[in-house]
Parts: C-alpha cells; sequence; structure tokens
C-alpha cells in the first residue's frame, strides 16, 4: 500500500491545503492528513475544531483519513508507517524552507518528501493571510470551505462572508 502523510497546523484550513491533499489522494493509496499539536502555540481554532472541520471537508476522499501528532513529525511517521511526506509549495521562500526540513527528516529517518506546486490560483494563501483578512472584516469566499468560512463569520463577523 503506498501512503503517504500531509501535515500541519490547518488553522484553519484553506482550498490550498485542500488542492495538496486531493492531489495527494488520486497518487496514494491512503493519505493521512497530520494535524499538528503544538503546545506552545495559541491557535485560532482548537484540535478537536481543526479535526472535526478536515473530517468533514475531506469525506468526498474515502482514502484521506484525520490524525493528530505532536513532537517529530518522522516519529509519527514511522509509527504509521509512512515512507513519504507530501508538501505543498507555493513559492520560492517555501522551498527553501521546506528543502532543509526534508533534507533533515530524511537524514534522522529516511523519510522522503514529494513537493506538489501549489495551484496557481492558491499561491499567495496561507492560513495566517486568512485569518488577517477575516479578522479585518474582509472577505474570505473562496479561500476556504464553507465550515471555516461560517467559522470565521462567528469569531470576526459578518465581514468573513460574502454580502449579497
Amino acid at each position: 500500500m503506498r501512503r503517504c502523510v500531509c501535515p500541519g497546523s490547518f488553522d484553519p484550513v484553506t482550498h490550498g491545503h485542500l488542492d495538496v491533499i486531493e492531489r495527494a489522494a488520486g497518487l496514494f493509496d491512503e493519505v493521512v492528513v497530520a494535524v499538528l499539536v503544538n503546545v506552545s502555540k495559541k491557535g485560532l481554532f482548537g484540535l478537536d475544531e481543526r479535526i472535526g472541520i478536515l473530517e468533514d471537508v475531506c469525506s468526498g476522499f474515502p482514502n484521506v483519513r484525520i490524525e493528530s501528532f505532536q513532537g517529530l513529525l518522522v516519529d509519527f511517521a514511522r509509527q504509521h508507517e509512512i515512507p513519504v511526506v507530501v508538501r505543498g509549495l507555493r513559492a520560492i521562500t517555501d522551498f527553501d524552507y521546506e528543502l532543509s526540513m526534508a533534507q533533515m527528516n530524511h537524514r534522522l529517518t529516511g523519510l522522503e518528501t514529494f513537493f506538489v506546486a501549489t495551484n496557481p490560483e492558491y499561491s499567495y494563501l496561507s492560513s495566517s493571510l486568512v485569518k488577517e483578512v477575516a479578522s479585518h472584516g474582509g472577505d474570505v469566499t473562496g479561500l476556504v470551505p464553507p465550515p471555516v468560512q461560517e467559522r470565521l463569520s462567528r469569531l470576526f463577523g459578518d465581514g468573513a462572508t460574502p454580502t449579497r
């Protein structure tokens, strides 16, 4: 069975994340979306909520499952017998960071990294940018799936949803 892991904080999940997950699901028999638990960082959404959102928006992919992890990704991958991590690249700055991570992961355990060029439609998109726009009342329609848009609207007001 060909397995991979798509790790991230997914706080919140964006259409860019979903693009990478969908493409990985087309290439691998099983995709584990691994949600990072970072106890030193306060996220916008709690772990259970991020997992619930991912389960909802990934329900159309029968070979995708959602897990959480703490610590090193290489340890998670080894425990789950996953030989490949799939990462999306938006720009050259992502590549610089991701390449060093990939090389360290390979050095530690032999974990391979497949880089997927992000769909140009989402090349500028990040969770941080979505949170920033929503917090100032900006419209995030088309950037995040509806369950995320609804939650952002509840947190930040109607600016996170389109006005019609």
